[in-house]
């Protein structure tokens, strides 16, 4: 029995990027083994095994999923990539439900002068599109084209706004208020926020937004992990260990408590040391956090 399996975890959940070297049915092992409740899968290791398959691969092993990630990167100003986006999150959608969560993670793009850095597909006229103001609304324009379809699914589109750090190349909504905005003309239960401790924690707006959250309904995910220094030669991959760096985690968590929230506290981190270790060791190190900076916290 690894240390995490000492009890205290059902609202906890690993997300399968804190694990990348594991896939699905690993990653669902090492939290089922220690006790965890839930697993926030990413699309890409559903597709390993096709979405039917991990449906009961997850179920079989009495797990939740807590989010699936993800949906989003809908800024593209060229309409044959706006019909390609929108499909691919109509397919991401009714994953989410085949899962059996209500869940969409939505990491909604950056500029499109930007897409050639994550290897997307670009047009010649996205080289000079740094259309920050037009990137926003078309986000706004492509929810509310979504919404639809969602609403007949039952999933909610989770908006994930992001540190400052990624606006140029993975999201251009940077503060809960912003993602809250865009939400707001969509019913609560089609269109959420995720507060994520990385991309919110320095937002001096931070607590009045996360109990904005709360009162709409809107709150839709609680993700954590830690800001650490120095950033790594690829800032993606600077996530740390609850406790490694600056983030307050019982204040927030306070926050998000006093704001409603009763979800899952979805764990995921991207860092080339933490990914070099055992599963099982993983999970014991996330889950010893967890119970001293996060648990204690939660109603």
């Amino acid at each position: 029995m690894t240390l995490a399996a000492t009890g205290g975890l059902e609202r906890l959940s690993l997300n399968t990027a804190t694990c990348k070297r594991l896939d699905l049915a690993g990653c669902v092992d090492a939290a089922a083994r220690a006790g965890l409740g839930a697993i926030g899968p990413w699309r890409d290791r559903v597709h390993e095994v096709g979405v039917e398959r991990a449906a009961r691969l997850i179920r079989d092993a009495g797990l939740r999923v807590s989010t699936l990630c993800r949906g989003g990167f809908l800024t593209a100003s060229d309409d044959t990539a706006r019909r390609d986006a929108l499909d691919d999150n109509r397919r991401a959608i009714d994953e989410a439900a085949t899962l059996g969560t209500r869940e969409l993670v939505m990491v909604v793009g950056g500029l499109p002068s930007a897409f050639g850095r994550l290897g997307l597909a670009m047009t010649p006229g996205d080289a000079g599109d740094k259309d920050l103001v037009g990137a926003r609304q078309r986000v706004a324009d492509r929810i509310a084209e979504l919404v639809p379809y969602a609403a007949e699914r039952g999933v909610r589109l989770a908006l994930e706004p992001m540190h400052p750090l990624f606006a140029a190349d993975r999201g251009v909504l940077q503060t809960l208020e912003q993602a809250l905005d865009l939400a707001a003309p969509f019913p609560a239960d089609v269109v959420g926020v995720v507060a994520d401790t990385y991309h919110v924690w320095w937002d001096p707006r931070c607590r009045e937004q996360i109990a904005r959250a709360g009162r709409e309904g809107r709150l839709a995910s609680y993700q954590v992990c830690d800001w650490v220094l120095p950033l790594a030669p690829e800032p993606l991959n600077s996530r740390g260990l609850m406790g490694d760096g600056y983030i307050d985690f019982p204040t927030i968590t306070s926050w998000v408590t006093d704001a409603g929230y009763a979800g899952d506290v979805e764990v995921e981190i991207f860092n080339e040391q933490l990914w070099a270790l055992p599963g099982d060791e993983i999970v014991d190190r996330i889950a010893e956090r967890y119970r001293d900076l996060v648990a204690p916290r939660l109603g």
